[in-house]
């Protein structure tokens, strides 16, 4: 794969409003794309617009889902910039979401963990990528 190559992570939810307005509210994302009853299955895409990954979040009808299989189930948010790490973290608390303690403790060093209404976590981490 090249570096054109985009990301859509894809799941399941039982709990579609609750997830999006975490992911919206909570994290800042954009919703990009709404769909309703298409062959069964209703859907939501946030990310931001121009970038190379969005997240789907899809509901079957007729079907459960359940929550995250673990607490180590997680996506990592880079945020060097302090000051935008400070206002990712303060958004989600202002949205009503505290943080959780990480199920490895080496994210709480430089960040802060938030669980989704699914179980599924999310690391804000105030560090550079450096891969």
């Amino acid at each position: 794969m090249d570096g054109g190559t985009k990301l859509r992570v894809a799941r399941p939810t039982d709990n579609l409003e609750a997830v999006v307005a975490f992911y919206r509210d909570g994290l800042g994302l954009d919703e990009l794309y709404r769909f309703h009853d298409h062959e069964g299955f209703d859907g939501v895409m946030l990310g931001r617009a121009g970038a190379a990954y969005h997240l789907e979040f899809t509901r079957a009808h007729g079907h459960r889902t359940g929550r995250a299989p673990t607490e180590d189930n997680l996506l990592v948010f880079y945020l060097p910039d302090r000051a935008a790490w400070n206002e990712a973290v303060d958004r989600m608390r202002r949205q009503g979401y505290q943080p959780v303690a990480a199920f490895n403790p080496y994210w709480d060093r430089q960040g802060a963990t938030f669980e989704d209404p699914d179980g599924y976590r999310v690391v804000l981490q105030n560090a550079a990528w450096s891969i």
